[in-house]
């Protein structure tokens, strides 16, 4: 077996680092609804006093075809160069409490090394508690607060927060893996999967990113600088009222998604708030009718006019 330090490179001290520090993950690759892991990760870094202590072997877990890097054509030449980076900081809150913070790229190889480096990383610097957030795209309406599903052992937080307990099966992410084997161990870990408007999934959607701090907050006490994503949430859904209020078929759309999602959280028999009243999941066919829905709104003249409904 393959030593897992061998897929991360020590870059700072640690021996000043305090033990019993949070770490929170966010980890950007597969569905990232409404962009919010991505906008969480550069939240974090561009609002937060930071600095790397680790970082991981590129090469050895990303699949280049499928993520190509960019790199600038200079009219004869080639420059600025930036491949992804997946790395660990050492970082102070608003309130200078101090945490650990995994973000980049989500491995697309050798994942059980990198969960075995995860979790040695765990062990020598002590971490207390594990959180991750991605986001998914579901049949909800933005005119309603967002919600989460909450998965792992810290069943304080999962009482409390988490409003969809599915029997299912999920496409895997690395951090699903991380988080079943930090179970394994009884460390402290939760999963938050942010649930996202389907139709706003291909957007970058602030309160989507807001709702990823409030979720770390809420598992860890940490203290995120949030006023400049409130008010650029407060912006972009008025436009995106203004866009449904000009709409007859998009108004009716939403307003079956607030009925069955206020049904749900009013109590009813409802497994899901994706579900009708039979119970039945809509079919793939009436999701990309729905979808097709939103693409049929127009959409030349509107690149200057705020959010796009849709794609």
């Amino acid at each position: 077996m393959t030593d897992s330090s061998e897929l991360y490179e020590i870059t700072g001290e640690l021996g000043n680092i305090p033990e019993g520090l949070d770490l929170v993950v966010a980890l950007t690759g597969f569905t990232d609804a409404g962009g919010a892991v991505a906008q969480v990760g550069d939240y974090i870094l561009e609002n937060l006093s930071n600095r790397v202590i680790a970082e991981f072997d590129t090469d050895a877990l990303l699949d280049y075809r499928a993520r190509r890097p960019v790199i600038y054509f200079d009219q004869d030449h080639l420059s600025d160069y930036q491949p992804p980076v997946l790395r660990l900081y050492l970082m102070q809150d608003e309130l200078n409490q101090p945490f650990l913070f995994l973000n980049g790229f989500e491995p697309d190889f050798r994942w059980e090394g990198f969960t075995k480096s995860v979790i040695d990383l765990i062990g020598i610097l002590k971490i207390k508690t594990t959180t991750s957030v991605h986001a998914i795209p579901m049949p909800v309406p933005h005119t309603r607060p967002l919600r989460v599903t909450v998965s792992g052992n810290r069943l304080e937080l999962i009482d409390a927060l988490s409003v969809w307990k599915p029997h299912t099966q999920v496409p895997a992410n690395a951090m699903h893996l991380v988080e079943f084997r930090l179970q394994e161990l009884t460390h402290p870990v939760a999963g938050f999967a942010l649930l996202i408007p389907h139709y706003l999934a291909d957007t970058e959607f602030p309160l989507a990113a807001l709702a990823g701090l409030e979720s770390i907050s809420a598992a860890t006490g940490l203290i995120f600088p949030t006023d400049k994503l409130r008010e650029e949430g407060r912006v972009f859904l008025s436009k995106i009222d203004e866009q449904v209020g000009t709409n007859g078929d998009l108004e009716k759309l939403v307003g079956t998604l607030e009925e069955r999602h206020d049904a749900y959280m009013q109590g009813t028999p409802l497994k899901s708030p994706l579900t009708d009243e039979d119970g039945e999941l809509p079919s793939a066919d009436e999701i990309a009718e729905e979808l097709e829905k939103f693409l049929a709104i127009r959409r030349a003249g509107d690149d200057d006019s705020g959010p796009s409904l849709g794609l």
